[in-house]
């Protein structure tokens, strides 16, 4: 494989951990500095945190943002659909984290920081080790608890599919066998279904003016985008074509440059979408939902932060979310930042912004 075109000061190694991995990650800063671990999103990779790691080590720390689980240059994990889905479920992924700092000499992680799918794993980290995981700040993704202990079957998804313009789920759809076919048979090729992915996601694209949601229903989450609440006939690689950004606009585009591009359009075309997916197949599970309920009402106790893009429907997709992280569900939280400018991709779209926000938090 290609060299990772990496800023200065950002090195790329692998390292075998006891969770089965061959785990690649990217590193800066020192080894004998308070440890910043940062898990990436979908569909990130650990080069998704190569503009904030130069500046948080510079401020004195040891950054490792690894390819997690199915993703990137990382290897150990299991392809394909029809396989044992529990590889891919959160406490399986947390241990993926335990496992890999062990490997590099640690015992715990000074501040977790997560990004999309990749918060999802950090603030059950926080909830089920907080020994291990010290401080967590999460990114566009806002946690709601764990789920309930008893939870009545939901009927939003056939609502969805019952409206005058039919729609589904994001996750949903991620969830089907048929969706990672869909992208690496993107009939604009992967390059092309990435940059509009990305481009339709973020402060660039005009659509993306977010407020929070009354509830979580048919009529009212229909009011999202097309890239979280899809037109039911569609799929993703459809959704985003419509609004693939114009060679101006990509020009214009300082935080994902052509090069930078290539990089994510290079590795999904070698390793597929499905391993990712399968973390989404998770999510949607009774069986997996249900074995997580175990914690329902548990309180994160640790300090713990939440970072979004103001132009992030991320923020919004789960109505009372944000709600239940600032009335208790977090013992000791340090606030809500909406980051002006940026979309979804927070940590690329404004990073200086980020690297603030963390370190004053980390202080």
């Amino acid at each position: 494989m290609d060299p990772l075109p990496l800023p200065s000061g950002i090195t790329s190694r692998q390292i075998a951990t006891d969770a089965g991995l061959d785990q690649h990650f990217l590193e800066a800063g020192d080894p004998t500095k308070p440890l910043l671990l940062l898990l990436h999103g979908f569909p990130e990779l650990a080069f998704s945190w190569r503009h904030v790691m130069t500046p948080l080590a510079e401020a004195g720390y040891w950054v490792i943002a690894p390819d997690q689980r199915g993703y990137g240059r990382t290897t150990g994990w299991t392809p394909g659909y029809d396989i044992d889905l529990s590889e891919y479920s959160i406490p399986n992924r947390v241990r993926d984290a335990v496992a890999l700092i062990r490997a590099l000499g640690r015992e715990r992680v000074d501040g977790l920081l997560g990004h999309d799918y990749g918060a999802q794993v950090a603030r059950w980290a926080a909830l089920i080790r907080p020994d291990v995981f010290l401080r967590t700040a999460t990114m566009s993704s806002p946690f709601l608890g764990a789920p309930a202990i008893a939870r009545r079957r939901d009927p939003t998804h056939d609502d969805m599919l019952a409206l005058d313009r039919p729609r589904k789920h994001y996750q949903w759809y991620y969830s089907e066998r048929r969706a990672a076919g869909d992208m690496e048979n993107a009939p604009q090729g992967v390059h092309d279904f990435l940059r509009a992915y990305f481009h339709m996601k973020s402060a660039d694209w005009a659509g993306n003016a977010p407020f929070a949601l009354d509830r979580w229903d048919a009529e009212n989450l229909a009011k999202m985008p097309t890239y979280y609440i899809m037109d039911a006939a569609e799929d993703m690689a459809e959704t985003v074509a419509h609004h693939m950004p114009s060679g101006a606009q990509i020009a214009a585009c300082t935080w994902m440059t052509p090069q930078e591009m290539e990089v994510y359009a290079a590795e999904y075309t070698r390793t597929g979408f499905q391993g990712a997916l399968n973390s989404y197949r998770c999510g949607t599970s009774a069986a997996f939902n249900r074995d997580l309920s175990l914690y329902s009402g548990a309180q994160i106790k640790g300090p713990f932060m939440f970072i979004a893009g103001q132009q992030d429907w991320g923020w919004a997709q789960v109505p009372g979310a944000i709600a239940a992280m600032e009335g208790g569900l977090c013992a000791d939280y340090r606030g809500t930042h909406l980051i002006d400018g940026a979309g979804h991709w927070v940590q690329q779209e404004k990073p200086d912004e980020v690297v603030r926000l963390v370190l004053d938090f980390m202080a």
